[in-house]
C-alpha cells in the first residue's frame, strides 16, 4: 500500500517530457544550491547578534551540529541495513539530476534541511523555523521533481530530523553542553583580532 502511494505521489510530482525547461532549470538550482543557506545562516548566528543573545545562539549552533551528526548517522544506517532503490534505478521516471545509485531512504538532503528547520523552531526563533520551512519544502519538492527521490524519502527525512533534534536535546541536557565553552574559546583564539575590532561578537 505504501509503495503504491509512493509511486502515485511520485508520478504526480515528477517532471515529464512536457515539463517546461525553465522549471527544470529552477528545480536544478534549488536541488543543488539552496541547501547552502541553512548552514550559512547558522554560522552567521554564531558570529553576530545582540550580545545578550549570543550564548543562546551558540548553544543553538552546537545542538544543531549534534543533531546533524545523529540524523546523518541514522540515515546511513537505514540505507545500509534496509536499502531502498531510487526511482531511476527502478526504471521509474527519468533522472534529470546526476546522482549515484545510492539508497534513497531517507533523503540526506531532506534530513539536513529539515534538521535545520527543527533546530530553528526548537532552539532559535519559531518564526525563523517557519520561514526556512519554505526553502526546505522547495528542496524536497525539487529532488522528487528531478527524479532522484521518492516522496516518502522526504517524509522519512522529516521524521528523522525531528527525532535527531530530540536526541540532541537529550545529549545536551546530559552533559553535551560542555562542548560549547571550548569551542567558543577556540573561536575567540582564531578570530581574536576581528572580535577586538568589533566585527564579530566575543
Amino acid at each position: 500500500m505504501l509503495e503504491q502511494l509512493n509511486l502515485d505521489l511520485f508520478n504526480l510530482i515528477t517532471a515529464t517530457s512536457e515539463s517546461a525547461s525553465g522549471i527544470i532549470a529552477l528545480a536544478t538550482v534549488v536541488a543543488k544550491r539552496m541547501i547552502l543557506i541553512f548552514p550559512l545562516f547558522t554560522v552567521a548566528c554564531w558570529f553576530w547578534g545582540a550580545p545578550q543573545n549570543m550564548m543562546r545562539q551558540r548553544a543553538f549552533a552546537c545542538k544543531t551540529a549534534y543533531a546533524l551528526v545523529i540524523g546523518l548517522t541514522i540515515s546511513w544506517l537505514i540505507g545500509y541495513l534496509a536499502p531502498h532503490d531510487r526511482p531511476f534505478v527502478m526504471g521509474v521516471g527519468q533522472a534529470l539530476l546526476d546522482h549515484e545509485p545510492t539508497p534513497s531512504f531517507p533523503s540526506n538532503h531532506g534530513t539536513i534541511v529539515f534538521t535545520f528547520v527543527f533546530a530553528f523552531l526548537f532552539w532559535l526563533r519559531t518564526w525563523v523555523g517557519m520561514v526556512f520551512m519554505i526553502p526546505a519544502i522547495a528542496i524536497a519538492w525539487s529532488r522528487i521533481y528531478l527524479g532522484v527521490h521518492w516522496p516518502l524519502d522526504m517524509v522519512g527525512a522529516f521524521i528523522l530530523a525531528a527525532i535527531a533534534c530530540g536526541i540532541s536535546q537529550l545529549i545536551w541536557s546530559l552533559g553535551g553542553h560542555k562542548i560549547q565553552q571550548p569551542i567558543t574559546q577556540l573561536y575567540e583564539r582564531i578570530f581574536g583580532s576581528l572580535i577586538r575590532k568589533g566585527w564579530m561578537q566575543p
